[in-house]
């Protein structure tokens, strides 16, 4: 249970309050609990006739001897005033009231903590999901995505099911016991020390096949986040699945996790289906302990306890058992979902190496230019820019052209800090962008990539991300710039229209211009641009180039090309390879040079 509190101490702090309540409530409800069945011990008593008599009222006072007293003083009054039988309503009348208010303030307590437990599971997944829009770029080119998914969706699941379910039983089941307990002492101290020790015995019994359940829950967890990756993968490569007839390959390869998914789950559900029936025979046993053991001080004369007295106290004994029982379900229950919060806290606790520092530069102009100086990156031992120097001044294109791998994508990810620099630095108007605020340097920055990236929702609000408060003659303006205008009307709801999942309702071209819609909306001084005509065809890219030369005017732009007849008019242009700068200039200067650039440009023109 040392796993649960850790998790109540991060997540429950700001309800306090209200455990508190539940507690308070919880703890009334024991005692009433405990008292409903002590005032079954004088009906009991008339019952069997072995009620004794008391002829003496004693000043009320929080004594176990004077309420006793009292209590049966009543019962010997109605007894010799009304007879026998009048006793049974005023005592069951006493008991009535005791259960009323135990289920009562049980309802109470439970209230309150449903609220903390539904909170708790909100804040987790807003939480998890925050952090997931920290973490830098380079976190998820480590991570699977289904698996990812897994944590955030499954994981965040068992610890609802598994551990939140489980706050109730924690904070009513040890106060009843607890208080159950005391009312047992006040019976019978001897019997209920020999409770005490049995008790312990059946918990190491559970506890041992519960640290097994963890394992084997963590490693179904895992295999999930497999599954949940093949299945991502498989529907984002359906083409080609079907295209290279890999069908099979892959219903073999989903049936092999499955299988081990299933192995795994038998595991863990049949040794989670063993609580409830290894807690009912432990509860058994103790049971049949503690009758032996009563039924010997009855009959030896060691102990004051009687008949009515020994039934009242197995009526008490008997409402531990339950929440016994519910510990025992609740133990195996959190086992399962500490193992599925370790795999949460791989999130929670991932570092983020790219944040602002604790003091930053107040930015939010450019005014001269961007600087390369001495920049080298490697992914692991593969390194991508060796040494890099170039100045941009403002309102300047730049434009990187040069074979896959060569380093382009790296160069402009390094400007809004999707990487961090590891050697040299970058420079906006001779301020390193590491002293910048994140939130800033992003501001001065619109990006147009390859594959445009929409939202499944509305055109209106996909033009507008990021751009709070945006009107709609702003939405409009920026769509006619972008030449996206015409056919956005065409559609059936207009601005209105849902472009459906990764905007799938629309065409590459069209896509595109809404990007680039969005970028003109935002209205950046930097602009950088991703290959963002490359998977278009002829028409499209036309349009798209329109677009894109409305977009770069007057700005400062950073292009990746693979068709040069895209950045003719660029102001320089860098050739790259194996991440150094072999050839930089204007587009006749470097055909005249009759270096890669030439033969990149033969190649296409040919």
């Amino acid at each position: 249970m040392k796993g649960l509190f850790k998790i109540l101490k991060r997540f429950a702090s700001p309800y306090k309050g209200n455990i508190a309540l539940s507690f308070l409530f919880n703890l009334l409800s024991a005692i009433f609990s405990g008292v409903a069945m002590l005032l079954a011990i004088p009906v009991l008593e008339v019952l069997f006739d072995t009620a004794k008599e008391v002829n003496r009222l004693l000043p009320w006072a929080l004594s176990k001897d004077i309420v006793v007293n009292n209590l049966y003083y009543y019962v010997t009054y109605f007894k010799m005033e009304y007879g026998s039988l009048a006793v049974m309503p005023f005592v069951g009348g006493l008991m009535l009231i005791s259960t009323f208010l135990k289920v009562s303030t049980a309802f109470l307590g439970s209230y309150q903590i449903v609220g903390v437990r539904n909170s708790v599971v909100r804040d987790m997944r807003v939480k998890i999901f925050n952090k997931l829009m920290t973490l830098p770029i380079g976190y998820y080119s480590e991570e699977r995505k289904g698996d990812v998914m897994s944590k955030a969706t499954g994981d965040v699941a068992e610890v609802e099911i598994s551990i939140m379910s489980s706050i109730d039983m924690l904070f009513k089941n040890p106060i009843l016991i607890v208080v159950s307990l005391v009312f047992m002492c006040l019976i019978s101290i001897k019997l209920t020390i020999f409770v005490l020790l049995m008790l312990p015995i059946a918990g190491a019994i559970i506890g041992r096949s519960g640290k097994m359940l963890k394992v084997k829950s963590g490693e179904s967890r895992e295999k999930l986040g497999k599954l949940l990756g093949i299945l991502e993968e498989s529907l984002g490569g359906l083409r080609i699945i079907k295209a290279f007839n890999a069908e099979n390959k892959m219903k073999d390869w989903n049936a092999q996790e499955s299988e081990d998914y299933k192995r795994i789950m038998n595991s863990v559900q049949r040794r989670y289906q063993m609580a409830h029936p290894l807690s009912e025979f432990l509860g058994t046993i103790v049971i049949v302990l503690v009758i032996w053991f009563g039924a010997y001080l009855i009959g030896s004369g060691s102990d004051s306890l009687v008949g009515a007295s020994f039934i009242a106290y197995i009526g008490i004994f008997y409402q531990i058992i339950n929440p016994a029982k519910q510990f025992t379900t609740g133990f195996f229950n959190v086992q399962k979902g500490l193992a599925a919060m370790e795999r949460i806290d791989t999130i929670l606790q991932a570092d983020n190496n790219i944040k602002d520092k604790e003091v930053t530069v107040d930015k939010n102009t450019f005014d001269q230019a961007i600087e390369y100086r001495n920049v080298s990156f490697s992914y692991d031992d593969n390194k991508v820019l060796d040494n890099v120097n170039i100045t941009i001044p403002k309102g300047k294109m730049l434009a990187l052209v040069g074979m896959s791998g060569s380093g382009k994508t790296t160069f402009v990810d390094l400007l809004p800090r999707f990487w961090d620099v590891q050697e040299g630095s970058i420079l906006i108007d001779d301020v390193d962008i590491r002293d910048l605020k994140l939130y800033d340097l992003r501001s001065l920055m619109g990006n147009v990539n390859q594959d445009a990236i929409l939202f499944n929702d509305t055109i209106f609000n996909n033009i507008a991300f990021g751009v709070e408060s945006a009107t709609e003659e702003e939405v409009v303006a920026a769509a006619k710039i972008a030449n996206a205008h015409e056919f956005i009307m065409q559609t059936d709801d207009g601005y209105q229209t849902n472009v459906g999942d990764r905007g799938d309702r629309l065409s590459g071209g069209q896509k595109q211009r809404i990007s680039i819609a969005r970028a003109i909306l935002k209205n950046p001084p930097i602009l950088i641009l991703d290959e963002a005509t490359s998977a278009l065809d002829t028409e499209s890219e036309k349009l798209v180039q329109e677009a894109l030369e409305k977009l770069m005017k007057d700005r400062t732009s950073l292009v990746i090309a693979h068709r040069l007849s895209t950045i003719k008019n660029a102001d320089v242009i860098c050739v790259m390879d194996k991440g150094q700068i072999i050839e930089q200039g204007t587009h006749e200067e470097l055909l005249a040079k009759g270096g890669q650039y030439n033969k990149l440009h033969n190649m296409q023109s040919f």
